[in-house]
């Protein structure tokens, strides 16, 4: 009897050791799954001015388009927000645009500036509006590439989309002169981004 009680004892701390271990992996597995999210600036934050009008998307998104701006680059917040709020104004008063034309946009100081931000449409891909996130860098990249600092916080951007059901697990990438008439994002980061996974070779 002795023997048989420090059996049902012993069995009794495998099976709570084995309870432990169990519950620990499943957070382990958890907490790494969480991916680490790009810092984000508000609209609010880089000075810019409310939409004009408001087209929300159907999520999560199926595609994610990849654009150069064209105009100078910036390295810093405040060199960031004066190109955006440039931009912004061009997008609304010139092009009648609803808002800026992008979801999101990166500066080479590794941040990402909210445009229409997620869910909305923008205006930066013909066919692409509904069901594609805008992504643009700022700057021009026929030549170079952004910063580092950019590219990896783009990288963030979609691993942290994902993981918030606003990108489909399986979105595809492409580069915006894939599917429209444009050397958007620029050749030297149309090539950076054609080693990125998901990228679409014939979208």
């Amino acid at each position: 009897e002795m023997m048989f009680r420090l059996s049902r004892q012993l069995l009794f701390v495998f099976l709570l050791l084995l309870v432990v271990v169990v519950v620990v992996s499943a957070r382990g597995r958890k907490k790494a799954a969480k991916p680490e999210c790009p810092e984000i600036k508000l609209k609010a934050q880089w000075g810019g001015k409310l939409a004009l009008g408001l087209n929300y998307q159907v999520r999560p998104i199926r595609y994610v388009i990849i654009h150069h701006t064209v105009t100078s680059e910036c390295a810093s917040f405040t060199q960031c927000a004066e190109i955006l709020q440039s931009t912004q104004t061009y997008h609304q008063t010139q092009l009648d645009f609803f808002d800026i034309g992008y979801n999101f946009l990166i500066g080479n100081d590794g941040i990402v500036y909210e445009g229409t931000g997620w869910g909305v449409r923008g205006a930066h891909t013909y066919g692409y509006n509904m069901n594609g996130t805008g992504i643009a860098f700022i700057g021009n990249y026929v030549n170079k590439l952004p910063s580092e600092a950019a590219l990896t916080a783009c990288k963030k951007l979609l691993a942290c989309g994902v993981a918030q059901g606003e990108l489909a697990e399986d979105y595809g990438l492409i580069g915006a002169s894939q599917v429209i008439s444009t050397q958007s994002p620029g050749l030297t980061l149309f090539n950076e981004i054609q080693e990125w996974p998901h990228w679409l070779p014939n979208p």
